[in-house]
């Protein structure tokens, strides 16, 4: 072999092993990079954030954004990733409205700890935060056309033999805000919900009902919530005389017939003979104001316990005595 086919053999052979041990040392160095890169560290994160809440008269989202920062304990990606950004993306964050406070016509700020409850919303769940660089969150909240209306429930009830309801149904809230355009609000009078049906009822109820969209309206509320009380009664019957008030002095009314026949419906178990009390009367100025001297019994007072009464005869002939 002469010197040169011998000097192209080593160079060839060590040119091999200077390609390989490059590649080692890159391949450990990366390796090292991403280990390195996969442990925890502490840095600065900072997030544009537009906040949203609803407040009465105001919209759902305010018209300012306010960059949050933190001293934050995550992944070295996530560090280097942050440091990287060029632009950051805007964060929407949904606050409670207890944690908002009133500082001046629209503006509402979140102070001192009440943003530890958004940490995960701010920064993501990835992140630790350790300590708050910025201090109060100051958002700006436009207003906008709004009213307060009713809210209407649909409902459909049946009850088990021996139930029925107890009282009145009622919503929570019983009205919400709806907002958009002044002539639409113009024309609004109530929101509805989806007809409510309850069936074979035996205890009262509570729950939640979705209300009805409008379009083009924003609700302070998507749902309600709903309570209809329900009790067990026994019915109970008796025939009750019809008296007579406020007739004036030198005045008398003969009614007939002088008894009605009464029923009762009383919430179950009955403490006390809800009879005993129960009495009925004709006013005078029904009477008086009456073209037919026919009138309708009134309850002197409803003993405690009865949910329902009926009478029978529902009217009276009433007449003059003098």
């Amino acid at each position: 072999m002469d010197l040169k086919e011998h000097l192209g053999f080593l160079s060839g052979k060590w040119g091999r092993e200077w390609i390989v041990m490059a590649l080692s040392i890159l391949l450990a160095f990366l390796v090292w990079f991403l280990v390195n890169l996969s442990q925890e560290y502490s840095g600065t994160i900072s997030v544009p954030v537009v906040a949203q809440c609803n407040i009465e008269g105001y919209g759902i989202e305010s018209s300012n954004t306010v960059l949050v920062s933190a001293r934050c304990r995550t992944e070295g990606f996530r560090l280097v990733r942050e440091f990287s950004r060029r632009e950051r993306k805007v964060v929407k964050v949904k606050f409670n409205s207890r944690d908002l406070r009133r500082t001046a016509p629209g503006v509402y700020c979140v102070i001192g700890g009440a943003k530890n409850s958004y940490v995960d919303q701010f920064f993501g769940e990835d992140a630790k935060v350790e300590a708050f660089i910025t201090d109060t969150l100051r958002f700006v909240f436009p207003v906008e056309n709004n009213k307060k209306v009713p809210v209407e429930v649909p409902v459909t009830a049946t009850f088990r033999s021996q139930y029925m309801q107890s009282g009145p149904f009622t919503t929570k809230p019983d009205s919400v805000v709806v907002y958009g355009p002044q002539e639409r609000l113009d024309a609004l009078e109530k929101v509805v919900t989806g007809r409510l049906i309850l069936t074979d009822l035996h205890t009262s109820q509570h729950g939640l009902v979705k209300l009805n969209p409008i379009r083009g309206i924003r609700m302070s509320a998507d749902e309600i919530g709903y309570e209809l009380p329900v009790t067990r009664y026994v019915e109970l019957s008796a025939h009750v005389p019809v008296g007579v008030m406020n007739a004036p002095a030198g005045h008398s009314l003969q009614v007939y017939p002088p008894t009605a026949q009464v029923f009762l419906r009383c919430a179950f178990p009955i403490a006390k003979d809800p009879l005993s009390t129960f009495r009925l009367y004709v006013d005078w100025k029904d009477f008086s104001s009456s073209l037919s001297g026919r009138c309708a019994p009134r309850v002197q007072r409803l003993p405690s316990g009865v949910l329902e009464y009926r009478v029978e005869p529902e009217v009276f002939d009433c007449i003059e005595v003098h």
